[in-house]
């Protein structure tokens, strides 16, 4: 009964793409929001928290990577 699970390919697993479309999506809704005048401007927020986690995302993700690779104890493996 423990039968092995396959493995997921890379490319699904691989966070910087969906973190590098994230952000650059909210960097545009920025735009758009800045440019929209007073009618959008409650969004502005939300659209500049959103570039700002999906930013700190890609940072933590390269300090795990760099971590990995180096070979720190506390680092995760497989990144």
């Amino acid at each position: 009964m423990n039968a092995q699970l396959p493995q997921l390919p890379s490319r699904l697993t691989d966070p910087r793409p969906v973190l590098a479309v994230g952000c650059v999506l909210f960097a545009i809704a920025t735009v758009v929001v800045r440019l929209g005048g007073e009618r959008w401007e409650s969004a502005l927020p939300v659209c500049l928290m959103g570039l700002v986690v999906g930013l700190l995302g890609y940072a933590i993700f390269a300090i795990q990577r760099r971590g990995a690779r180096r070979g720190d104890k506390g680092a995760q493996t497989g990144l």
